[in-house]
């Protein structure tokens, strides 16, 4: 008989732990974030608005029993990412878990698809940060990591990364397609498992999370126009809500995962369909 600690506060407890969460300032990344600080964690959260990062930092602090402090940077450049750890590197000589969550999406025709706003600046945020960001804090997150307690680092990927079919999304205009979308979270899948690859010999776990519906500001557009519809594609019958996202991202940074790596959840009620 296993006479192992099995019970949930030594399984899933992230007291004192310290965290960086990009992104931070809305939607995925503040209810990820409120998970984070709700159970005893130091979150730091950036973004390029400072409004939104100030009134989430300041809530969650006061909401405790963790902290919410900001950074305001722009991940779209290396020198916004590498400005990010550096910050980090000021404040922290630990850090135990990293969400890339910072992301955009872009929808246009097929024959007239911006080049600048919607391929260049929807892979430097949603792919190339998720590189020089991780890459940037990776010795914080190796130090003192061990095979049973490592650093965390989790991608914020998209079904949209599976699904083939970029018109397929109720979430955009008619006449456009989300192409470059879905490529930069294809993208983040595959970058996930070459982290995952990279980091395994110094003890920290790379996973991706690939959400479905969900509110946010991405999909507003979407539950303004087709809300109804949105529901009625869900085979549970209702879109992601914050307890979703937070139990999942708690149990890729706690101890009950120590053994995972290299895996893409998908989180979407089941709705897409491979």
């Amino acid at each position: 008989m296993s006479t192992a600690d099995l019970t949930i506060p030594s399984l899933f407890n992230i007291r004192g732990q310290v965290a960086v969460v990009t992104g931070g300032g809305s939607g995925l990344g503040t209810m990820i974030t409120a998970a984070l600080v709700q159970n005893g964690a130091k979150v730091y959260i950036s973004s390029r608005k400072e409004k939104p990062l100030k009134e989430v930092s300041e809530a969650l602090t006061k909401l405790g029993p963790g902290s919410c402090h900001y950074f305001v940077t722009d991940l779209t450049t290396r020198a916004g990412c590498d400005a990010l750890s550096a910050y980090i590197k000021s404040k922290e000589s630990k850090i135990h878990i990293l969400v890339n969550n910072s992301g955009a999406s872009w929808g246009g025709p097929w024959d007239d698809f911006p080049e600048k706003e919607g391929w260049d600046r929807i892979f430097a945020l949603n792919v190339k940060s998720l590189f020089y960001l991780t890459a940037g804090l990776s010795s914080l997150l190796a130090k003192d990591a061990t095979n049973r307690a490592p650093g965390r680092v989790i991608n914020i990927s998209s079904i949209a990364g599976v699904v083939a079919d970029p018109h397929s999304s109720r979430l955009s205009a008619p006449g456009t397609g989300l192409y470059s979308y879905h490529a930069a979270k294809a993208s983040v899948n595959h970058l996930t498992k070459v982290q995952a690859a990279a980091l395994s010999s110094k003890c920290v776990t790379v996973n991706a999370i690939l959400p479905g519906v969900f509110p946010s500001k991405m999909t507003a557009f979407g539950f303004a126009k087709k809300g109804d519809q949105l529901v009625a594609d869900q085979p549970t019958g209702r879109v992601g809500i914050p307890q979703d996202i937070a139990g999942t991202v708690l149990f890729l940074v706690s101890a009950a995962s120590a053994h995972v790596t290299s895996s893409l959840i998908m989180l979407d009620g089941g709705s897409t369909k491979l």
